[in-house]
């Protein structure tokens, strides 16, 4: 290890232990760390809480490590399109915190923030709501939501810099530049590392000082979860 700048994931990766906290970026299968996550199911550990959007699929994203039997918890806005996850949770073998998506991008901004919870309007009078507290403000009814934080946050960007300063591209910004702010050691990986000096700053989106350790990722797949296509015109089927 060179400063911020580690060999590889494996390497990334040291000090992760069973029962860990980890906020993954990603939204779906878009702008998800695939090499994190290949590592994290190769080195094998368990009891996992995983904060992520959602449950990826059988073979990509959280859900391969769903699927081996290494998470325990996900804290999460969708599920739809892991079998393994709907399986799991169904049969009460793995722990589901649900949120309204703007709730679960809003709570890791709290985190991050050092902001102690907020009132949100949404999820009140639903299973969201259940067992937290509630408050009337200007005639409108609120439920309190708590911040997140987690051991490690896992993000993926387009490029970065020695420093660990991340630029990320389009609709990969998703989660990932949230969850920089609200874990206790920011791992990222990035498909092209530059030295100090090569991004433009006004293009940085996460600035270096969040970030512990930055290695370039290698053999992205980026898959897609559900690959539609519709007919074009003049165009045989």
């Amino acid at each position: 290890m060179s400063g911020k700048v580690v060999a590889d994931p494996e390497d990334a990766l040291s000090d992760l232990r069973d029962g860990a906290v980890i906020m993954v970026g990603g939204f779906g299968l878009c702008g998800t760390p695939e090499n994190l996550l290949a590592a994290v199911k190769a080195k094998g550990v368990k009891n996992l809480t995983l904060v992520s959007n959602n449950g990826g699929t059988d073979e990509h994203g959280n859900g391969q490590l769903i699927k081996n039997g290494q998470v325990k918890k996900m804290i999460m806005s969708y599920g739809g399109e892991c079998k393994a996850f709907e399986e799991m949770a169904l049969a009460g073998t793995l722990q589901v915190e649900w949120n309204p998506q703007g709730t679960l991008a809003e709570r890791i901004r709290a985190g991050g923030a050092g902001i102690g919870g907020f009132f949100t309007p949404t999820g009140y009078g639903t299973l969201v709501a259940e067992g937290k507290e509630t408050r009337v403000i200007d005639g409108r009814n609120y439920v309190f939501e708590k911040p997140l934080r987690a051991d490690f946050a896992f993000v993926k960007a387009w490029r970065g810099d020695r420093a660990g300063n991340l630029v990320f591209r389009k609709t990969a910004r998703n989660f990932n530049q949230v969850m920089a702010t609200a874990a206790r050691v920011v791992i990222a990986e990035v498909e092209k590392l530059v030295e100090p000096g090569e991004l433009d700053p006004d293009s940085v989106h996460t600035p270096g000082i969040f970030v512990d350790r930055i290695f370039q990722g290698a053999k992205y797949v980026k898959p897609i979860e559900k690959r539609t296509v519709r007919p074009r015109a003049g165009v045989a089927a």
